[in-house]
């Protein structure tokens, strides 16, 4: 696996744990927000 592709999947990762742990805390709009741009990095991840 290749660097940038690393770096893509651990921000994605990243993002997806912090949208999860403010969904837990009851942030509905900010876990859409968080999810949202984990998906707009997981599409650098199709390449």
């Amino acid at each position: 696996m290749s660097l940038p592709r690393l770096a893509w999947l651990a921000t994605v990762a990243g993002f997806v744990i912090a949208a999860l742990l403010l969904l837990g805390n009851g942030y509905l709009g900010y876990f859409l927000v968080l999810l949202s741009v984990a998906f707009a990095a997981a599409v650098n991840l199709l390449r």
